[in-house]
Parts: structure tokens; sequence; C-alpha cells
């Protein structure tokens, strides 16, 4: 199938007329500002108007939107435990897919993932999508690619007040104040948010609360940059709807919303603060950001009877100076990037029985990881139609562990224990050669070959065995090595684009804490491979139209699964065997459409194919996440005071999930997290 499309890609290349050039898209996510048409990877922004047509109510939706791209949503609800993956990983997507919210890294060193509700769309001005390249760049974290959230300028030039607010199905209210004042040297822009939700499920309240306040001066040919934010959130948890073929049981059947854990919940605190500089002398550009960034989250799992209560405090700090450097050697002109990203992480987890005891809980759990990573890329103009880019980036990781039981804690009844303590140092080479050539003035090909890295989270370090003892286990690092090549085409804001990719991995991290034996695992070496095909196409003045397929095969390529639990079984050879979590085709087709001058109806279709449920690495459960269809529309009315829109998620009212686990203690059990069905919502926009 890809030597075909290889064919087909080729053929592509050389069937273009040379016609006028389209405006430049320029993108943040390269550390400076980068022309795409600069770029051997597989680009997509997504523009404010884009965020306006679409009748997602959240990121993840609106990034599943995309091609190459996918999301696991476990209730629905503003959100809330949703992940994204990019090129097909799976479980491990989150950990392998790096979110940037202006440049800054979002993505924690513990497995909570991304708080996208402290986001809403909006506050967005663009989205940035760099498939398949970021790892010299960034470092850990990149190895699917990179999403960079770009959020509204401070410098907007005189003084905005927006006000948005939104009533839904389910009990939800949502809405934001937005604010914003600029002259020529000085901006200040800030936010209010405010969400609350009974949610689809039974025990899945969602309140969220979030606030922003950013401030820029213009200094000559740069600018400062100060950016504050906090964010709360609480959230109870429904939990999965058991099934079990041999015994007849089908809560998912039976009642969909209902919950087995009325008790479960968690508690979300989050702080950020930054300052960056730019600026250029002469033709060299700077650029500097100090960065903090703090949560505290709590949570209860009743767990029939037998609770658990963790309070985890996460602090992040990271200094990331760098330079652009124009120079001419060998005939050629070169855009070097130098660079360097100092990182600290502290993760501190207070683990106990119930949440009275959390002032003295049984294990107090510190991880530190400290990382320096220094990079170089050049970009280099070999002609003038032909761009090359070389890159290397080398990383150094320092982590020590310390845990600390207390034998008098009320919730060590049955005893408790220390695990030893951990010191460990590890070193990661990142590396990316690429190539882009224009064909005339609309087409391109590029090709890109890359080694990127992943480095554990402080749960991948931190976990109990299959006796609940605790302990630290720090595992390999994974890396990967991408192959990719495309074509593109682009005019008068119609495109169209075609990518194959491969990407061999090995050493994948994967969280496995019932494993016989031992905790965490590094899997046996796998592959993904597929193909992205999208496009774009202004059919009439009024009618906008955007499609998108994608083919993802991830398979394991030889190996044996180490232990999955009595119930899975041990030393399982999984060679050939599919990555959970993954579907092999997806399929989103958009449109958008002026009905009447200030009139548009917009609508979007998402269909996947069915996927290995998590934790059946052997795929021998006989069962999997069923293929499905979403469709979602949107009426706007814009008006000179703001906009007002009715939007229908899934109006085709399709009974779905996203995600599912298999039991490693019951053989044909497994989980499923339900997801809403036809919601209703209207919405409101006012401009001063």
């Amino acid at each position: 199938m890809l030597r075909s499309m290889a064919g087909f890609l080729a053929g592509c290349c050389f069937t273009s007329a040379c016609l006028a050039q389209d405006d430049a898209i320029v993108v943040n996510a390269t550390r400076f500002p980068q022309d795409v048409r600069r770029l051997p990877a597989s680009t997509t922004v997504i523009t404010a108007d884009d965020i306006a047509q679409s009748a997602a109510r959240t990121l993840p939706e609106l990034l599943n939107e995309q091609v190459g791209v996918t999301m696991k949503d476990f209730y629905g609800n503003n959100a809330a435990v949703t992940s994204v993956d990019m090129r097909g990983y799976g479980v491990t997507g989150p950990q392998n897919t790096l979110i940037l919210l202006d440049g800054r890294r979002l993505n924690d060193f513990d497995l909570s993932g991304v708080q996208w509700s402290a986001i809403p769309l909006v506050s967005i001005d663009r989205i940035e999508i760099l498939r398949g390249t970021g790892a010299v760049l960034y470092g850990d974290t990149a190895s699917a690619g990179v999403v960079n959230i770009v959020t509204r300028s401070p410098l907007e030039q005189g003084r905005t007040a927006q006000a948005y607010g939104r009533v839904a199905s389910y009990g939800t209210f949502e809405g934001q104040l937005y604010g914003s004042a600029a002259n020529e040297r000085l901006g200040v822009n800030g936010s209010v948010y405010g969400y609350t939700s009974q949610g689809y499920r039974a025990n899945n309240r969602n309140q969220q609360q979030n606030n922003t306040l950013n401030l820029r001066w213009a200094l000559g040919e740069g600018a400062l940059d100060l950016r504050f934010g906090n964010d709360r959130q609480y959230l109870r948890l429904p939990g999965g709807r058991f099934i079990r073929p041999s015994i007849g049981l089908d809560e998912y059947a039976a009642d969909p919303r209902g919950t087995d854990t009325p008790l479960d919940y968690a508690q979300r605190d989050g702080a950020r603060a930054g300052i960056s500089l730019t600026q250029k002398f002469g033709d060299v550009e700077f650029s500097a950001g100090l960065d903090h960034r703090d949560k505290l989250t709590r949570s209860y799992f009743d767990q029939s009877g037998f609770p658990a209560t963790r309070g985890d405090k996460v602090d992040y700090d990271g200094f990331t100076p760098r330079l652009r450097i124009p120079l001419a050697l060998a005939g050629m002109q070169h855009r070097l990037t130098v660079g360097a990203d100092w990182y600290t992480w502290k993760y501190v987890s207070r683990r106990t029985d119930r949440p009275e005891h959390v002032g003295q809980p049984t294990n107090i759990a510190t991880v530190k990881q400290s990382t320096q990573g220094y990079y170089v890329q050049d970009s280099i103009d070999v002609t003038r139609s032909t761009v090359a880019t070389l890159g290397w980036r080398s990383e150094r990781a320092k982590y020590s562990g310390n845990d600390v039981a207390d034998p008098a804690s009320p919730g060590c009844a049955f005893g408790c224990s220390a695990a030893p303590a951990l010191q460990a140092v590890q070193n990661q080479q990142a590396w990316e050669l690429g190539l882009r050539q224009a064909l005339g003035a609309q087409w391109a090909v590029f090709a890109r070959a890359g080694r990127s890295f992943r480095l554990a989270t402080s749960e991948e370090i931190y976990e109990n065995d299959i006796f609940f003892a605790p302990q630290f286990q720090l595992l390999r690092p994974q890396h990967a090595r991408t192959l990719e090549a495309g074509t593109e085409w682009r005019r008068n804001g119609n495109s169209l684009r075609a990518a194959l990719f491969r990407t061999d991995v090995t050493d994948e991290i994967h969280l496995d804490p019932f494993t016989t034996g031992v905790g965490n695992t590094n899997l046996p070496p796998s592959r993904r491979q597929g193909l992205e095909l999208d496009g774009r196409w202004q059919a009439t003045r009024s009618l906008r139209v955007s499609a998108g397929y994608t083919y993802t095969e991830a398979r394991f390529r030889e190996g044996v699964l180490p232990g999955a639990g009595t119930a899975i079984g041990t030393n399982l050879a999984i060679a050939g065997n599919t990555v959970p979590l993954v579907p092999r085709h997806k399929l989103n087709a958009s449109a958008a459409w002026d009905i009447a001058p200030r009139i548009q109806l917009s609508g979007t279709l998402t269909m996947l194919s069915n996927q290995v449920m998590d934790n059946d690495e052997p795929n021998t459960l006989g069962r999997r996440i069923p293929g499905f269809s979403v469709l979602d529309l949107k009426l706007a009315q814009s008006e000179k005071w703001g906009r007002i829109a009715l939007t229908v998620n899934n109006a085709l009212n399709e009974h779905y999930y996203t995600y599912a686990v298999r039991s490693a203690i019951t053989a044909d059990r497994y989980a499923v997290y339900p997801l809403p069905g036809r919601t209703l919502g209207l919405s409101v926009e006012l401009k001063i």
C-alpha cells in the first residue's frame, strides 16, 4: 500500500502549472517565526475563523477534526480527562505529543494530562500543528509532533471588551469576560472564565474557573511579555460501565449513564507565570523565556470499600534562551538557530486511604527531574527553490527519588513500606534531516528523517508492584526513528496535501503496575506507518469545504510481553499484533455555508474505524471499540454587536465511546466510557 501511494505522490508533484504565489503562512512553533513553505513537514494552521465556524466545544474536539489526530474522551464534559494522540501512539499519545501555549510547554511531569478546559476556545487566535517533527527544538515528548496554541496578542490596538455565554444540555453553563487595551508601546489583556455542568453521566458534575492576565511592552524590534494564569477544577468521576459476556453482564446496554463509583472525585488547582523577551540585534534575533508552573491535584477512589486518596503537587521551572543567526556560507544562505532548555520538575505525592488521613499519609514520595538540553538547527537555502533543514539536540536528565513511610499513619492498618531511594542520570539525542523542494509557485515536495526520544514521567517512575509495595523504577528512555515524505499544493486559500510516514519505536514506555514481578515496562519494538490526505476548497464565494483521511497501521514488530496480569497471561508473543487505541481509518469532512450575508451554517462529520482496547496488547479479548460516526452542526448569525449561535453536537445521536480498557483480573471483562448523545447548545457573544 505504501509503495503504491509513493507513486501517487511522485505523479502529483509534476502536474502543476506556475501560478501566483499565496501569502505566507507563518508559525511560531519553530521557536522563531517561520514561513511554513520552508518546513519539511506536514503543517496545519487553524485560524480564528476556522474556530468560529467549528461546532467543537473544546480544544480536543477541534483538534480531532484534523488529519492525523484523534482524541480519547472519558466523559464528554468540557474535555475533563481527555487526551490527544497524533500518528497512532494510542494510550501513550499524551506523552508523545507536545502541547505548547504561546510557545511554552504544557505537558507535565505526571500523567494527569493537559488541562484543556483552562484554555477556552474564545481565547485562541490560532493553533499550529506540526506533525512528526519538533524533537530537536523541544526534546522530550515531541515524537509525534507539536501543537502550539497561540492566544490573542495584548498589543491589539485600541480597547475591546467581550462577553461570551453558553447554555447547553445536561445543565451546562459557560461564560467568559475578556478585555484588552493597547497603544503603540503597551498592551494588556485578561479574561475570567467559568463553567459548570452536571454532565451526561451520573456522578459527573464538573466545575471549572480560570483567570488570565497578559502584558506586552513593545521594545523597538522586540517585546517584553508577562503572562499569568490560574485555574481550578472540581470533577466527579463516574468510572466505566462494565461488560462481561460470560455471565451476561452489560451495564453499558442496561444503563449507559449510570455509575458504580458514586463517591469518586478529583480536584485540581494550577497557577502559571512567565516572562519572555524577544529582540533583534541587527539581523540576529534573540529570545528567552523564564517560566514557573505549579499544580495541586487531589483525588479519592472508593474502590468498593478499599479507598485510596492522593494529594499530588507538581512544580516546574524553565529557562529557554535561544538565538537565530543569518549566515552566508559556501554561496548559500543559512538561518542558524541555537538554544538551550533548562527544566526542573518536582513531584510530591501524599498517599493514604481516606481524605481525612491525608494530613498524615502512609507514604510521601518525592521525585525530581532536572534536564539540560542543547540544540542547533540550520535552515539552508540550497537554491531559490530548495530548502534543507539539519538539526541536532543533546539532552541530559538527572533523577532523584525518595519515599517516606509512616507506620503510625491511620492508613497503615495493614502495614506499609517505603521504596528504596533512586539516583540516576540518562542521556539522549535527537536529530533531523529535511528537504523541501518548491515546484513552481504552488506545488512543493518534502522529505525528512529524524530521531526523537521520551523520558519517563513521575508516575511511571514511582508505582506499586503486583504485591502493592511501592517502588522506584526508572525505565530505559524511549526513542523513535521517523521517515516521512509528502507533497502539497496551495493557492488562494485552497490547498491539498498528502504525506506518508513510518515511525519505528524502541523501548516504548508503558504504565503497567500490575505486570507480574516487575512494575512498569518498556514494550517490545513497534511501528506506526500510514498515509495522511487533506484538502481545503473555496467552492463558491459562500461555500468552503475541507476533508481529510488518515490511514494508520500501528503494530508490534517483534517481542514478548513480559506479563499482563493473571487473567491475560504472561510472556505472550505479540509480534504482528495491533497497538491498542489506534483506529486504522479516520475520515473528517467539514463545510461552512454562508446562507445569507450574516448567517452561516457549518458542520463536521468525523468517522473512525474500530480500535483494540487498552490493556489488550495480546489482541485476545475478541472484542474491540466499535467504529462510529459523529456529526456536529452549527448555525450562527453575526451582528454588529456580536454573534448568536445554535450548536447540535452528535446530531445523529450516535451511541459510542472512544475509550475502553480490558480487565487484568477477569478474562472477559472490560469497561467502556460512554459519551453523550445528541447535545444542544446556545451561545451569545457580545462585543463592545
